[in-house]
């Protein structure tokens, strides 16, 4: 009798430590769940104001004078840019960096003068952005392309067909 008590309460203890590693495992995952949809939640608010960004900077660039109301953009603009930073975004700098497509989205190429094999972007059409290291908008940008990448010319064919015919 004392024995099957003994049995039955450590079966009950048993019970209740996986019961209670059940429960702590399903306090975990909501609460990941809830810091995921809040970050999808804040990253699709941030995609939607970065239009407004790139319209406040051509705002800010066809402004001809230093008036109150260029000043005033400006202190939306750099506010906009704070909010969004204190959120997690921040932009991609292309400029001058080797092209990534992961990060950006080529529009255009040049031929560059340079022999190396890496693709520099030249020219930012847009602003691109991350978000906690997760893409929100790749940059559009003009990409030189160097020697190696270089598109074949007339030229460069005509000279291989001759070659090709002395063979």
């Amino acid at each position: 009798m004392v024995d099957e008590e003994k049995r039955r309460s450590e079966d009950y203890l048993t019970r209740l430590k996986y019961l209670q590693a059940d429960f702590e495992n399903y306090r975990k995952r909501v609460d990941r769940e809830i810091r995921e949809i809040e970050e999808f939640s804040t990253s699709r608010f941030a995609k939607r104001l970065l239009p407004i960004l790139d319209e406040l900077d051509l705002a800010l660039n066809s402004a001809e004078s230093k008036s109150p109301l260029t000043e005033g953009v400006k202190m939306v603009r750099k506010n906009l840019s704070a909010a969004l930073e204190a959120e997690g975004v921040r932009r991609i700098e292309a400029l001058g960096k080797p092209f990534d497509p992961a990060l950006h989205e080529a529009v255009d190429k040049v031929l560059g003068k340079r022999s190396g094999g890496e693709d520099i972007v030249v020219e930012e059409i847009r602003k691109g952005y991350l978000f906690k290291e997760k893409i929100l908008r790749p940059s559009m940008v003009k990409v030189e392309v160097g020697m190696k990448g270089q598109a074949r010319t007339a030229e460069d064919e005509e000279e291989e067909g001759r070659e090709g015919g002395l063979t």
